[in-house]
């Protein structure tokens, strides 16, 4: 019995550990959300410039293929009226009626509308051209004449050249 005595008394002066209840109570630590933020961080930094570069390509490519919808829509004014728009009356005669023209069969381009260039510019039309009966160009990202990459100007005479190369 005195040994009983002696193990409740060392159980009693034991110090108890307080154990927390953390039912539905857990979280990350800071470390593993810096891990996490460092993680991501990188493959922004990696892939961004990646993604970043496809969506400018691909404003280029809607530049073209919009180029070759307005020649072909020309051609077809042409064989219509027998000329090509003027300057003046621009690529809205492909929409719109056209004073003077008796053949106008339009409107030559769908919606109605002309679209604006993929950086909400208007595209640029002179007839006659300095290469041909006419000229169509978007002045790309910047929206001035001249530059390089994505800024550089879009025209049906760049399109024409890349073809033959």
């Amino acid at each position: 019995m005195k040994s009983n005595q002696q193990a409740n008394l060392i159980f009693a002066l034991r110090p108890r550990r307080r154990y927390r209840d953390n039912s539905g109570q857990h979280g990350f630590t800071l470390v593993e959300m810096l891990v996490v933020i460092t993680i991501i961080g990188l493959i922004m930094g990696l892939i961004g410039p990646r993604v970043l570069n496809y969506l400018s390509e691909s404003r280029v490519k809607a530049a073209k293929i919009q180029l070759q919808s307005f020649s072909s829509a020309l051609d077809l004014f042409y064989l219509d009226a027998g000329r090509f728009p003027s300057t003046a009356e621009g690529l809205v005669a492909l929409v719109q009626p056209t004073p003077g023209v008796d053949g106008w069969n339009g409107p030559y381009l769908k919606g109605g509308v002309v679209p604006n260039d993929p950086w909400n510019k208007p595209y640029v039309y002179r007839s006659p051209g300095e290469r041909g009966p006419y000229d169509i160009m978007s002045y790309g990202s910047d929206g001035q004449e001249g530059g390089t990459g994505t800024a550089s100007d879009i025209s049906l005479e760049n399109l024409k050249s890349a073809k033959n190369e």
